[in-house]
């Protein structure tokens, strides 16, 4: 009884050592608009685009921000980013017509390289697995999954010969990561809504997490490896925690919980390390340290975004207000 009172005191002395001093720090806020596209090239530079038509750039880790008003745009939402060094990026606008616009002078000027006046075209998401070629999605048109790729940076796009039928479902456009591109040409996405789906070009299956209404459903999904993870929530009911996490080690061929999920909706997560993770939404952000299993809340900042650097160790998030944030660990 003595050993095993003395193991668990262990356990959880070494689990709150490991998250004591991991914090939120934020950087910046207070610019009108709401921040869903983060893209994070290096430790240095940092891209955003949110609501009003804004986009935000630093180039000396977040300290100081240039932000840019899209002409033309200004009253469009910029639900995703991908950027490549500090002069070129490409941005979606979501909604009727869908656009996506590129610049290579730093926001200086945009370039308009794709539009579709489709009834209904709300695109969601993109990604990229290197500088030429990428993949964007959006909400089911004609029954059928929206998507475009781009073999040359985004200049230019080519609708997806991917036949894939859609369900009662589409894509959250909450965090610009609910779609991985492989460099294999497939992809992987997570859908949400009435039903819940991990969707691929050549296999697509049900996932056991929240789902059924029109707010409900996987937001994000990160892969490393062999490991996966998907987040989700209920929009309209924010501190609800049940089946909002599911975690893979096989490869996606099986699903779990966790033993101890995220505290609530969250909209976005990504791996740091193949044990280390990060997840945030509005009523939080949280960490794992072993591999998805169990999340510690850290802040009850809310963010929409959060993503580690492709060519270094920072870790960013970007939310509401403007307010763009670091972790410190």
């Amino acid at each position: 009884m003595i050993k095993s009172i003395q193991t668990t005191f262990l356990a959880c002395f070494l689990f709150l050592a490991s998250t004591q001093g991991q914090r939120i720090e934020v950087l910046t806020s207070g610019t009108e608009t709401s921040l869903r596209g983060l893209s994070v090239v290096n430790d240095k530079v940092i891209w955003v685009s949110g609501s009003k038509g804004k986009v935000g750039r630093s180039t000396d880790g977040g300290k100081t921000w240039e932000w840019t008003t899209v002409a033309g745009f200004e009253k469009r939402d910029f639900r995703d980013i991908e950027a490549f060094d500090d002069k070129t990026a490409v941005i979606i606008a979501i909604a009727e017509p869908g656009n996506i616009l590129k610049t290579t002078d730093g926001g200086k000027s945009w370039k308009t390289v794709f539009t579709d006046t489709t009834k209904g075209m709300f695109l969601d998401a993109m990604d990229f697995y290197d500088n030429k070629n990428g993949i964007a999605v959006g909400d089911p048109i004609d029954g059928k999954i929206f998507i475009v790729t781009t073999n040359d940076g985004g200049n230019s796009w080519k609708k997806s010969t991917a036949d894939i039928p859609a369900k009662e479902e589409g894509f959250f456009a909450a965090s610009g990561t609910n779609v991985l591109y492989h460099k294999n040409g497939s992809f992987t996405a997570v859908s949400g809504g009435k039903v819940a789906r991990l969707i691929g070009p050549r296999r697509t299956e049900t996932l056991p997490i929240i789902h059924g209404q029109e707010m409900t459903g996987p937001n994000s999904i990160a892969i490393h490896g062999k490991q996966a993870i998907v987040v989700a929530g209920d929009y309209e009911h924010q501190q609800d925690t049940s089946q909002n996490c599911l975690i893979s080690t096989d490869g996606m061929q099986t699903w779990h919980e966790p033993l101890a999920g995220p505290n609530g909706y969250r909209s976005c997560v990504a791996y740091i390390t193949g044990q280390q993770l990060i997840t945030c939404g509005v009523p939080g952000v949280d960490i794992s340290n072993d591999g998805g299993n169990t999340w510690q809340l850290i802040s009850r900042e809310g963010f929409h975004t959060c993503s580690k650097a492709k060519k270094g160790n920072a870790v960013f998030l970007a939310g509401g207000n403007g307010r763009i944030a670091k972790l410190v660990q």
